[in-house]
């Protein structure tokens, strides 16, 4: 631990402090301007400093900030509705993070068959690969020993099948199961999609085992892939539709807010006590909620978001075909995209930032690129550059000059 600095040592920092952000550009602390095609883990949906979200924010700020769950609050009433009017739900239970927003989506979905006759019905079925967030109980949903290790018995309850196995699945269905649980796009999991045919035959076998159906669109969610939320690729008419979904991420475009949204029947297990939050869906979380919401509802915008998403897709196959020695796929969807590398996705990141562009690695030894749903084709075009030359810097003798 550096003698520096009194936080724990759970990240590897590189050697760059970010003091300021505008649009899709973050600029360290000598001034130096970065193109960001991370947007804090998809998080900044609208860029940074978005002039309408700091509006939101600051008026809200000098009227009230926090009064617990104690007390209705306005703003959850107005985002609630905004959310179950452009989805599947009808229900609404706001959160900090993607996380409680998972661990509220488990609660319900046992507490569901628990109201109905059913408690025997406890077990989530997850996929490999997976990646639900950081708690006991999500850590052992996504079943990966990285994050298991060191953290004592692991919660029971979730059983992690092959991701992509057909019959891993039906066999694993019996009279304990109470859900499956699973992202349309593993973001962590190395961006692997999964096809729409497959969303519909999970919302057709949970029908007929009369088990739920989860969704984890903390990452995919609020525009990121060119439809509010990525199920919808699958089926706009409930085909695929779940039964539950957690959210994050972008719904606070940069704020810390999360939600768990529910179909009537399934929430209305969740009776007065029996869930709770101190901080979620505060008043200043669903101010820029709100706001967010608004402005990624607007006619037009998702279909912008689409026409860009096009253009990273080309642009990323263009790196792709030039640099067939470090790249072997390009794989994702929308502004959810990746490269899977075939030298380490630690240094291609490298080179990137090495060239004042930000991306990210995930599982498969990915790099993936989740820019701002406000992102430009000129942004795009300099993003292009700045990959050629980074992995210009990488490549062998021979493909530098062919």
């Amino acid at each position: 631990m550096s003698a520096d600095t009194h936080v724990f040592p759970t990240y590897a920092h590189p050697d760059v402090e970010f003091v300021r952000g505008e649009g899709v550009r973050m600029f360290d602390s000598e001034g130096n301007a970065y193109l960001d095609l991370t947007s804090g883990i998809a998080v900044n949906a609208l860029g940074h400093a978005h002039p309408e979200l700091i509006a939101a924010l600051t008026e809200q700020a000098g009227k009230l900030w926090h009064t617990a769950n104690l007390f209705s609050i306005k703003g959850q009433e107005k985002v609630s509705e905004i959310l179950c009017a452009n989805s599947f739900a009808d229900r609404v239970f706001f959160t900090n993070s993607g996380a409680e927003a998972l661990e509220c989506a488990i609660k319900t979905a046992r507490r569901y068959h628990y109201a109905n006759g059913r408690p025997g019905r406890v077990d989530i079925l997850t996929f490999q690969g997976a990646f639900h967030g950081r708690t006991l109980a999500t850590i052992a949903a996504g079943g990966q020993e990285k994050y298991l290790e060191g953290f004592g018995p692991r919660a029971p309850g979730f059983i992690s099948l092959p991701f992509g196995d057909h019959d891993a699945l039906h066999a694993a269905i019996n009279e304990e199961t109470a859900a499956i649980l699973v992202e349309p796009i593993q973001g962590e999991g190395g961006i692997r999609e999964v096809p729409g045919q497959c969303l519909r035959g999970l919302r057709e076998l949970c029908d007929k085992h009369g088990i739920l159906l989860i969704y984890d669109e903390v990452q995919t969610g609020i525009g990121r892939t060119g439809k509010l939320f990525a199920h919808e690729w699958a089926g706009e008419n409930g085909e695929a539709a779940p039964d539950i979904m957690a959210l994050a991420k972008g719904l606070g475009g940069g704020f810390p807010v999360g939600a768990c949204l529910a179909r009537e029947e399934v929430a209305a297990a969740m009776t007065t006590g029996s869930h709770g939050t101190t901080f979620g869906g505060n008043p200043l979380a669903m101010a820029v909620a709100a706001k967010v919401l608004e402005i990624v509802t607007a006619e037009g915008f998702l279909e912008t978001v689409r026409e860009q998403a096009i253009a990273l897709k080309q642009l990323l196959a263009e790196v792709a075909d030039r640099y067939p020695d470090l790249i072997e796929d390009v794989r994702g969807r929308g502004l959810l995209m990746g490269l899977k590398g075939k030298i380490p996705n630690t240094d291609i990141i490298a080179a990137l930032r090495g060239e004042k562009l930000l991306a990210i690695g995930a599982g498969d030894n990915v790099v993936r690129f989740a820019p701002a749903l406000i992102v430009t084709r000129d942004d795009l075009r300099e993003a292009r550059d700045k990959m050629m030359a980074a992995l210009g810097s990488l490549s062998a003798p021979a493909q530098k000059t062919a």
